[in-house]
């Protein structure tokens, strides 16, 4: 079978995709959330309007893909409406990341479908009660997430993909077969086991919840060699690549690169760098904000990193993991 262009290749060739922040709240708790700062989220998001929504859709008309994202997307009501004007722009995949809940209830997951929605991804954290709502906090949210995967496999007869996203944690990384087969059970396409972003809860609970990217990476060989599929559909993302060594580079995930707009107030960039990236018309008070900018603003390289095959991909390692851990693990691999 062949393996198909190299992890490098394909970090080469990603195309960017928009992200629309819409979530204000989340009807969750997650112990490792990234958006800790949930009231200026509230700020951010709330402040995504209709037509905030419609100017950025005309303005990024040709991107591969929209996703729908930050907090809970379902809690908005426009959703649909959002949703429908992206197809009638043009926009060929309509995405949403999403906790699944309220796709629990079919009629609303079948609204967002017919509206022109026709990739999911789920976050789900666990395959058992008890592993998932101890990292969301939230009672009931494990069986109306797995509800939602059920009410989004029903519906992929008609075209829609189904994606999942686990987060990995110390509780829930020696259980990556169980999650994977049980994901799969449940209809689920592909099957992402997300790294912590090192940044908000994720920080604050870094010595309780963040396993070392060398344990992550064995976890995720063990699993491949135990599974018992000749390709699974799994991927390991968001991890140094100098850290994975030997994984197969079909399994080896990233982050998309992608940009979205923040309230000129919210954006997290320098002072200096908002004026040429603040937008006119419809888009006023919004500042464009990519993937390479939170990059850059979070992440370190060091001098060693030059010599690595991976240094022209790699989006180096978040500064608050090396606080912890420092550079030992991340070995530059030879070219």
């Amino acid at each position: 079978m062949s393996e198909g262009p190299s992890i490098v290749e394909r970090l080469s060739t990603r195309s960017e995709r928009v992200h629309i922040s819409i979530g204000a709240v989340c009807n969750n708790n997650c112990v490792f959330c990234m958006e800790e700062d949930r009231d200026g989220r509230y700020v951010n998001n709330s402040a995504m309007t209709s037509e905030r929504v419609r100017w950025i859709l005309e303005e990024n008309r040709g991107a591969e893909e929209v996703c729908f994202t930050s907090g809970e997307p379902t809690t908005r009501p426009e959703l649909p409406d959002l949703v429908a004007l992206a197809k009638k722009l043009g926009y060929g995949r309509i995405s949403v990341m999403t906790n699944g809940r309220r796709l629990s209830h079919l009629p609303y997951a079948a609204l967002l479908a017919k509206a022109g929605m026709n990739r999911f991804y789920i976050s789900i954290h666990g395959h058992t009660k008890k592993l998932h709502e101890g990292l969301t906090r939230t009672p009931d949210s494990f069986e109306q997430t797995v509800a939602g995967l059920d009410s989004i496999a029903k519906l992929k007869r008609f075209g829609i993909e189904l994606h999942t996203s686990t987060v990995l944690t110390d509780r829930n990384l020696p259980h990556l077969t169980d999650i994977y087969r049980f994901l799969r059970a449940h209809g689920v396409d592909q099957v992402v086991f997300n790294v912590m972003q090192a940044n908000g809860r994720a920080d604050t609970y870094f010595e309780q919840i963040f396993p070392r990217y060398t344990d992550t990476a064995a976890e995720f060989r063990r699993f491949l060699a135990e599974v018992g599929e000749a390709r699974p559909m799994a991927f390991l993302v968001d991890i140094p690549l100098c850290t994975t060594e030997g994984i197969a580079d079909f399994h080896r995930g990233y982050v998309e690169k992608y940009r979205h707009f923040d309230l000129d107030t919210q954006a997290p960039l320098e002072a200096t760098q908002r004026p040429e990236r603040s937008q006119e018309g419809r888009g006023r008070g919004l500042v464009l904000v990519t993937r390479q900018d939170l990059d850059e603003a979070q992440r370190d390289k060091r001098g060693a990193c030059a010599s690595c095959r991976y240094d022209g991909a790699c989006e180096g390692v978040w500064r608050n993991y090396l606080r912890r851990n420092g550079w030992d693990e991340m070995v530059p691999v030879p070219p």
